[in-house]
């Protein structure tokens, strides 16, 4: 049942954002006058002091429910990026927007009714989205500190222990003796992987959970460059000295790395498998390696029982299919262009005025140093006294210039990584089919992601924001 109620939404990440950002009121107010201009009426608010980074938010959530419900016309909320810093939430709101409920933003003028006013509002979720995870990067700061002195600010890998925050890793008294010949052996090129496993068993060599070591756990071992004094990120792939006494040398590592390299392409080593190690069994979870069966490339699963097999020509298939639900006609790029264009436009706009007003308050503390100077020449104000503001008031305005410069760069640089977004998005098909060997996997991997073979079915997902930049190609390209 259609109404003219509607209900209301405010957020803050944080009690401190609500006193010195984009307060509650303020947003309150924002909506308010939104709603009043518009004559729409609101039935109830919903007010969350919690992130938008993550899903779960209880207050969000509460909302959504009765929206579903259909009692209710829609939805105000401040600012895209007050109810969807997430994209799987803003998808959720998409889910709504499609069955016809009507979503204001009082800080945005977008006709969600409109392709351009979706576009432009999926825009803006991506651009909220990537806020997110530069902050994310922020909080990785400390954890780099760590890692530049030469600490692994993780759980200790097997065949070492841990010695409490701030200490290196040491070499396990029992076990790492076993790490270092299960190394030793490998080294060798006489033992298969599976073979030392079970060598493994019969040493006692257990994992950090106290089970048996795996497949998998072991080629983690022999991968891992910590054993010999290097801490390798794996995520990232970045590496750093370590301080921790290494239990074997950088010789028999590269020795094993060798071994290693000769076994995944055992069948026929003078070949480079375009998929190798790429996808994963959905059964065991191990990394599927490539041969050739007489015409034929085919990537298996070599663990036991493991029944996965699939040819090359079906996942390339598949990637395929993939990367063409990215491509672009040139007037869909056109208005991406422009929705681009029109949100710089206008956080540029809002930008300034906040630069203006982070301004005003560094010619505020301009203004009190200068009065504090006369004041201590003057003799009204004691040198203690001085001191202790003059420091406080350098301080502030070195604060002000830091939020003035991330604030002037800020809109620029999530600009470009948007337009990168889009061109490879818009060339990703391209690149697959006629890049080269490297060029083909490092853009499957940029893009893609829970890539696996499930007996011989193949299944790659989209990562964000491809996913939901899919998501824009379909739903535009209908005219």
């Amino acid at each position: 049942m259609k109404t003219n109620q509607y209900l209301a939404y405010i957020r803050v990440s944080t009690t401190k954002q609500g006193e010195n950002g984009v307060s509650l009121d303020e947003q309150r107010e924002a909506i308010q006058r939104y709603a009043q201009k518009n004559g729409l009426e609101i039935s109830r608010w919903f007010e969350e002091r919690v992130t938008a980074a993550k899903r779960g938010r209880r207050v969000f959530g509460e909302m959504l429910s009765l929206l579903k419900r259909g009692n209710v016309a829609g939805v105000i909320i401040h600012k895209i990026d007050r109810g969807a810093r997430n994209l799987k939430d803003w998808a959720d709101m998409g889910e709504l927007i499609d069955q016809g409920l009507d979503v204001h933003f009082a800080n945005e003028s977008l006709d969600l009714s409109s392709r351009g006013g979706r576009l432009s509002a999926d825009i803006q979720a991506v651009v909220a989205a990537d806020y997110i995870r530069n902050l994310r990067e922020e909080t990785k700061k400390g954890f780099y500190g760590r890692l530049k002195q030469g600490l692994y600010p993780m759980q200790a890998p097997v065949g070492y222990l841990d010695c409490g925050g701030g200490e290196p890793k040491i070499p396990d008294p029992e076990r790492a003796q076993f790490v270092r010949r299960l190394i030793e052996l490998y080294s060798t090129g006489s033992f298969s992987i599976e073979e030392l496993v079970e060598k493994a068993e019969r040493m006692g060599l257990t994992n950090r959970r106290g089970g048996r070591i795996s497949v998998n756990g072991l080629w983690t071992i022999l991968r891992n460059p910590f054993y010999a004094g290097v801490i390798r990120i794996q995520k990232s792939g970045e590496t750093f000295e370590g301080v921790h006494e290494p239990i074997i040398n950088a010789e028999l590592f590269g020795r094993v790395q060798a071994v290693l390299e000769g076994r995944s392409n055992c069948r026929s080593s003078s070949h480079n498998f375009l998929f190798r190690r790429l996808f994963v069994c959905a059964n065991c979870g191990y990394a599927m390696t490539g041969e050739h069966q007489k015409s034929y490339v085919y990537y298996r699963c070599h663990s036991r029982h493991c029944t996965s097999s699939v040819r090359e020509e079906w996942i390339y298939h598949v990637v395929g299919s993939r990367f063409n639900s990215l491509s672009w006609d040139a007037k869909l790029q056109k208005q991406l262009g422009e929705a681009l264009e029109n949100w710089e436009s206008t956080e540029h706009r809002d930008r300034e005025k906040y630069i203006s007003n982070l301004r005003l308050k560094l010619d505020q503390y301009d203004r009190l140093l200068d009065r504090l100077v006369d004041g201590f020449l003057s003799g009204s104000i004691e040198e203690p006294i001085y001191l202790r503001k003059k420091e406080a008031y350098l301080m502030s305005r070195l604060k002000l210039r830091d939020e003035i410069n991330a604030a002037e760069s800020d809109v620029t640089l999530v600009g470009e990584e948007l337009r990168s977004y889009f061109e490879l998005s818009n060339t990703a098909l391209l690149t697959f089919r006629k890049g080269t060997w490297q060029q083909k996997r490092e853009v499957l991997k940029e893009t893609t992601s829970n890539r696996c073979v499930q007996g011989k079915k193949v299944y790659v997902e989209l990562d964000e924001p491809y996913r939901l930049l899919a998501s824009c190609s379909s739903i535009t390209s209908g005219d």
